[in-house]
């Protein structure tokens, strides 16, 4: 594969989902139903640092779900693999990504980081006694995977924060089982934070470059996560990085990736490149339907699926 077959490849997918009307805007979140339901994006990176982008990349929407594939890396760097699987498990939930059920079939113990609870516990083990240390902690981390300084969507934050009590009501339970590691608020209110971030699709296939190079960023050619972490971190996106829909993504394309219900997906090809795609409307997983059917026409054009 070279940069031009890449490019034709972005750009045939690009073409022909483009008029697909499949999927709905996610509505709970009422910032996020409001988000043009035509736009359509594909970015890629190489681990040479190649940047290459089709369609409306440059357009910022909330990275959402997408942000607990970096958080968790920060965690791990810092408290090892094999602690962190022991407060935050290594199994799919089988469940939705907000259940509650699941919590409790396990008493308490969330299963995985890519799940609502899993991502809360995580957040809750980012060192700092108070809100702005725990931030800044984690905007460092961020800020080296993208390259440059994100920024929180305002109405996004709000939106979210107004309608996040099932989120808190997670956070309470993962307390009282001895599962969340600072104050449940407070980790709600980081979580929330951390999902509301604004960022472009060129710039979550940045982010996920850093771990196609096994934790350097390809742009700034700084080490972002530790290497020995990044297997395991993929790990984690092939089980549970698309909801319930995680299966029936491996299953077709056989790479890791994850998704936001801001319509975000990134995928990650290892030693090669990472791509990421957007289009607000969603299917019934809370996974973007344009991302998804462009991200797999690509991979199987270029040959990227490694079980294939």
């Amino acid at each position: 594969m070279n940069i031009h077959e890449l490019h034709d490849a972005m750009q045939a997918a690009h073409d022909k989902h483009r008029a697909c009307t499949s999927g709905k805007n996610a509505s709970y979140i009422p910032a996020l139903a409001q988000v043009d339901s035509e736009l359509f994006g594909i970015a890629a990176v190489t681990v040479d640092g190649e940047v290459l982008t089709v369609g409306d990349t440059d357009y910022t929407f909330a990275i959402e779900s997408i942000s607990k594939a970096f958080s968790l890396s920060l965690a791990m760097d810092l408290l090892g693999a094999s602690t962190l699987r022991r407060k935050v498990g290594a199994e799919a939930t089988g469940e939705a990504f907000n259940s509650v059920i699941a919590l409790e079939l396990h008493s308490g113990k969330p299963l995985n980081p890519l799940v609502n609870a899993g991502a809360i516990a995580t957040v809750s083990l980012i060192p700092g006694q108070h809100s702005a240390s725990v931030w800044e902690n984690i905007m460092a981390r961020f800020t080296e995977f993208a390259g440059h300084e994100l920024r929180v969507m305002k109405d996004v934050y709000d939106s979210e924060t107004a309608s996040n009590q099932h989120n808190k009501g997670i956070a309470w339970l993962l307390d009282s089982y001895g599962y969340l590691y600072n104050d449940p608020m407070l980790s709600v209110d980081i979580y929330t934070r951390m999902c509301s971030l604004g960022v472009t699709t060129r710039d979550l296939a940045v982010m996920g470059a850093c771990y196609a190079t096994h934790g350097v960023n390809p742009l700034t050619k700084k080490r972002v996560v530790r290497a020995e972490n990044v297997h395991e971190i993929l790990s984690d996106m092939m089980m549970e990085g698309l909801y319930t829909g995680s299966g029936d993504w491996l299953y077709a394309n056989g790479l890791p990736a994850k998704s936001g219900v801001g319509g975000g997906i990134i995928c990650v090809v290892p030693h090669q490149l990472a791509m990421a795609a957007f289009s607000p409307p969603l299917d019934s997983a809370g996974n973007s339907v344009r991302a998804q059917l462009a991200l797999t026409d690509i991979i199987r054009e270029l040959g990227l699926n490694p079980l294939m």
